[in-house]
Parts: C-alpha cells; structure tokens; sequence
C-alpha cells in the first residue's frame, strides 16, 4: 500500500519530463506517452508490459524517467538475463533512432550509433541496480530462511533435552520410589498375616492396599514420562557402592554379598551396579516372597559387573503391578556405558541378572 503514492509520484514526474520533451507532436504520440507514463502506477505488477509501453515514447522523444524507471523495475523481478539485456538494447534504439525515421539519413549513422552507445550505458545501470536490489532481496530472504531454521532447530534441541530429562525423571522415579514401596507393601502383606489384633490386620491391609494402588500409578506416570523420553548421561548426584550395604540390609531379604570392585571405577558404573542390585532385589520381594538371594561383585582383566540370583519363591506371591520398565531402563543404562544386561529364570526355578561393564568405564 505504502508503493502506491510513490508510484503515483513517479508516474507525476515522467509526465512532466514527457510533456517538457514533446514539442511538435501527434495525437497518437500524445496517447501512447501519456500511456506509458500512467503505466509507471502498475509497474511492480506488470513490469514487462510497462517497458513494453515506454519505448514509444523513448522513440518518440528524449525522454529519461519513464524508460529508466521501466528497466530498473524489470530487472529488480526478472531472472532472465538474456530478457534483461536486449530489453536494455532496445531501450538504448528507441533513445538513439531519430522521429519521425523518414528524417533519418545515411550521414545519421555515425552520430546514431554514438548515441546509441552511450544511451546503451546509460540503460545498464538501471539494470545492474535492479539485479543488485533482487540480490539483496534474495540475500534476506535466505537469512531470514537460515534464521527460522536456527530458531527451529534451538526449538527442537530444547524438546529434546526436555525428553531427556523426562526420560530421566522416569527412570528414577522407578528405581527410588518403586523400591521403596514395595518394601512397604511387602511389609505390610506379613504383617497382616501374622498380626493377631484385628485393627492391625486391617490398618495393614489398607496400607497394603495404598502402596499397591502407589505403584499401578507410579507404572502409569513413568510410562507417560518415558513416551516423549530418550536416553541420557546420568545425573552427577546418586547413589555409589558405599550405600550398597545399607541397602542390601534395609531390603528385608536373605542376601549374601560376595566379592568386591575396585576402586575407581568411575560414578556412572557405581551407579549401573547400585541400581543392578536395587532393582533385582525389588522385583525379588515382589515376585519371590522367602526367596534367599546372592549379590556376586565380579572383576576380570577387561570387565566388571554384578550377578544377582535368587531361589524359588517360598511363600504365596503377593499380586503386585509390573511393567518390566525396571529391566529395560537397567539395559538402557548398560548401553549407554558400553556394557551389557542379561536377566531370566534359572535352571533352579528363580531368577538370575547380569550387569557387565568394561573396564575402561568412566
């Protein structure tokens, strides 16, 4: 809209330099200048067509602003060099030709092709400053191009990490807080089978009930969490193996622990083996009540890790949710360190786990 008064303005000023030009004219050269100098409104539409429009007159008079601003207009919208070039070519002959062509003589020659040369100069620069003014328009509009993509890559980084630490999120959730209240369910599902007191059997089945509807919820929410999740370093802050111990006697199960690891290992193995043993001692309360279980600590030359087997369950098994997402998210950790999970039933009737780490893990 704002092109619209400067066009007209244009159109104004070419009609004054037609009028200042034409001296002895006939009505259709009158018609066909004032043509091409009202063409100048519509020029960024139909560029073509207006240059098309300013030759008569340029031949019929030495007129400059309504072929210049022409040129300068189709070649700031046209990418045909060859179209550009000889509409510049026959802007310079209808400049340089003398009107009416009847009066042109053979002594004309010379001083016409002069002319025409130096008008032909003349015609390039509002082309070369068309084809600089599209360039520069180009150039921006790449930069623009190159800056949306910026912003929607720094926007798809920044989902990402959120996934990440969704996924994160997830996964501690499972390992901390599962662990924690399914030893309470396991708890309160002995005591209330060995309580004698009626209110204690019925406070222990309601607290067994919460914890089991806790964790049909916590499987609900980490699966939600880990849908737009991905995998990730580990967090700097976490458990080591010095609070292996204490874990292993405050699970409420039979566990031997065997063997050891050397030290420096690096946290992020410390952490794979922590949460080795948590989550199998999680799913051994939960899935093999009264089953004893063996914590074997390994190392050899190139590798090390933790074996965790536990017997057949001795009493009823307590009907508690599950969703393997534990055992996946132990495999995921073993990926990420270069290392490998293995866990099924044993040959005995329990079930066994394997975390390997190579040496080099840091």
């Amino acid at each position: 809209m704002r092109a619209i008064p400067a066009d007209a303005l244009l159109a104004a000023l070419a009609a004054v330099d037609t009028g200042l030009q034409l001296d002895d004219y006939t009505p259709l050269e009158l018609a066909l200048s004032a043509a091409a100098c009202a063409a100048l409104v519509v020029r960024r539409r139909f560029p073509l067509a207006v240059f098309l429009l300013s030759l008569p007159a340029a031949l019929f008079s030495s007129v400059v602003v309504v072929p210049l601003a022409a040129l300068y207009t189709l070649a700031g919208r046209s990418r045909d060099r060859r179209l550009l070039v000889g509409c510049a070519i026959a802007s310079a002959l209808a400049s340089a030709l003398p009107w009416p062509l009847s009066e042109y003589t053979e002594d004309d020659r010379f001083w016409t092709f002069v002319d025409f040369v130096y008008l032909l100069a003349t015609a390039a620069a509002p082309v070369f400053l068309g084809q600089l003014v599209q360039a520069s328009r180009d150039a921006a509009d790449r930069l623009a191009e190159v800056e949306e993509a910026r912003e929607h890559e720094r926007l798809m980084h920044a989902q990402s990490v959120l996934a990440r630490e969704r996924a994160q999120l997830a996964r501690e959730m499972h390992d901390v807080v599962s662990h924690q209240v399914s030893l309470i369910a396991v708890r309160a599902g002995a005591l209330q089978v060995g309580a004698k007191d009626p209110e204690t059997r019925e406070a222990a089945q309601a607290i067994r009930g919460l914890s089991v509807t806790t964790l049909d919820e916590l499987r609900h929410m980490v699966a939600l969490l880990r849908a737009s999740g991905g995998r990730t370093p580990e967090p700097a802050a976490q458990p080591t193996l010095a609070d292996l111990r204490q874990l292993i006697d405050s699970s409420g199960i039979e566990v031997t622990l065997r063997g050891e690891l050397p030290s420096g290992i690096g946290a992020p193995a410390e952490r794979a083996v922590y949460r080795t043993v948590q989550e199998a001692l999680t799913n051994v309360r939960k899935h093999a009540p009264g089953a004893t279980t063996t914590v074997c600590l390994w190392h050899e030359h190139d590798g090390l890790g933790v074996t965790v087997v536990n017997t057949p369950p001795t009493r009823p098994v307590l009907e508690l949710p599950g969703s393997r997402v534990g055992l996946i998210g132990l495999g995921e950790r073993a990926e990420n360190l270069a290392g490998t999970f293995e866990a099924g039933p044993t040959p005995t009737g329990g079930y066994g786990v394997r975390l390997r780490l190579p040496t080099t893990t840091d």
